[in-house]
């Protein structure tokens, strides 16, 4: 039985993972849902200064301070960019590092240089006009081309009722080092319709990720799949480690 850490998205809390840990702990995994600094409860805990390595300190200590081994570390979306830097300090602490709907980053990328230039000006405009300077609203974040299928009008109302605006400085400091896990850590891919369709065009820069040691799941669902495919998720979740 694995031990899971499941981190979500922008916006979202531990919360967000309630149905799939639900469904993992049926599977007789262990499932601990983690909420970062400045989201949900925590958001009393965020500021400006609330950046990505809050978050990757967030992840190591969660992970750490209950001496966790044998961590399946699940990244939903933006937490890819905070589990990939937990993921290179972790060592032998991790088993294996899944991507849902999201891919690694890279030494020096951050999530703005994932968004076209003029939408990522916009974005700056939108957090300085009504977001104190450092919150970045749901509705912003929903605004970005991610796909919905799946949820239905009253999924959809939950996720924007419970969502909490996004501290900016994660989505505008680069990650910076280690990025790797070891060598043996196990790299799985869980797919749904955005980034499917990413990876059916052959973009260059994610060929890799059809490749060993990178294993791929798809799931046919909508870009919060926690939310609209929760038990399904944690079916693949399950046979990634089985």
């Amino acid at each position: 039985m694995a031990n899971f850490v499941l981190v979500p998205g922008a916006c979202l809390g531990a919360w967000a993972w309630e149905d799939t840990a639900l469904a993992l702990r049926k599977q007789g995994h262990t499932a601990l849902p983690l909420t970062l600094t400045g989201l949900a409860e925590q958001a009393g805990l965020g500021g400006p200064q609330t950046d990505l390595n809050t978050h990757i300190e967030d992840i190591t200590a969660f992970v750490e301070h209950d001496d966790l081994r044998d961590v399946t570390l699940v990244a939903h979306s933006y937490a890819a960019a905070p589990v990939t830097g937990a993921a290179g300090r972790l060592g032998d602490r991790l088993a294996r590092v899944v991507y849902v709907d999201g891919a690694p980053f890279a030494e020096g990328m951050s999530m703005m240089d994932l968004i076209p230039p003029q939408a990522a000006e916009r974005l700056r405009e939108q957090v300085a006009a009504s977001g104190d300077g450092w919150r970045l609203s749901f509705e912003t974040v929903l605004g970005l081309s991610s796909s919905t299928d799946g949820l239905d009008a009253d999924r959809l109302d939950v996720l924007r009722a419970r969502a909490t605006p996004q501290p900016f400085g994660t989505y505008t400091q680069p990650l910076t080092g280690p990025v790797e896990p070891g060598a043996d850590v196990d790299r799985v891919l869980i797919a749904c319709h955005d980034f499917t369709r990413l990876l059916d065009a052959g973009l260059p820069m994610l060929a890799y990720l059809s490749r060993s040691p990178w294993r791929r799941f798809d799931l046919p669902t909508g870009h919060w799949p926690m939310v609209s495919a929760p038990v399904e998720l944690a079916d693949l979740l399950g046979k990634a480690v089985s």
